[in-house]
């Protein structure tokens, strides 16, 4: 029984050694292919006292595998960068695609609601036209009597271009008819030559034709086509019949 028991501890003993030159090993294999693939003046150590082959090798290593890494963190962070910058731009494009679809859409609907306010307006303008085309014109009225019978002729008078007011007008027919348009003078140098004054302001047939007021009757007592005609003749021979203040 002893001597199997020393057998089996010397064993273990064995491959616990046998496992640590293995590891060494490795280690040494490991430390030689980076030594080899390190810079040329990584196998000379500056500070102080020569450093032996492990000490070199150790520290070459560690140096290469802290680059190694730290160069590929670095390339790591540069792909996620560019990821994270390409990622932004294609939300930023798509951001941007939508917001001109929206303010397109916006301005689409815009000129859909403008042009339905114009032809609003349009056909509002048209049926208040319309309208106005449809329903007559009043026409103006005046009374049948002398103040009546002035009032139309003085309308017509401005509308022809002849002076005279109302007062002229009324002065002058008060004094040669009293206000009667059927009125006739039978005895003055007129009627003698056969040719008598007539009508509220007792306009002699001659003067009458050649003063008439186109647009107001030929029958030389109606009131307003007599007025006008009056009035026509005194514009061209005293300017007004306003400057008229006895026969004429």
């Amino acid at each position: 029984m002893p001597k199997n028991i020393l057998s089996r501890a010397h064993s273990r003993t064995l491959t616990k050694q046998r496992k640590i030159a293995v590891a060494g090993v490795a280690a040494l294999g490991t430390a030689a292919l980076a030594f080899s693939a390190a810079p040329s003046n990584a196998d000379t150590v500056t500070t102080g006292a020569p450093a032996t082959a492990p000490q070199v090798v150790t520290g070459t290593v560690l140096k290469n595998v802290k680059g190694t890494v730290t160069g590929r963190l670095a390339a790591e962070n540069v792909k996620l960068d560019t990821i994270a910058a390409q990622k932004k731009a294609a939300d930023a494009a798509v951001a941007k695609k939508a917001a001109d679809a929206a303010a397109k859409k916006a301005a689409a609907a815009a000129a859909v609601k403008k042009a339905a306010q114009q032809h609003a307006v349009q056909q509002a303008a048209a049926r208040s036209t319309q309208r106005l085309q449809i329903q007559p014109v009043a026409a103006k009225t005046y009374a049948n009597n002398l103040d009546g019978w002035i009032r139309q002729a003085l309308d017509i008078m401005k509308a022809k271009g002849i002076p005279g007011s109302y007062h002229g007008l009324h002065k002058n027919i008060m004094r040669e008819s009293s206000g009667n348009p059927m009125a006739i003078n039978n005895w003055d140098i007129n009627a003698i030559n056969g040719i008598p004054s007539k009508g509220l302001l007792q306009v002699i047939p001659p003067t009458f034709s050649a003063y008439h007021v186109p647009g107001t009757s030929w029958n030389i007592y109606d009131p307003v086509a007599n007025i006008t005609a009056a009035a026509n003749y005194a514009a061209d021979k005293y300017g007004s019949i306003d400057n008229v203040n006895s026969a004429y």
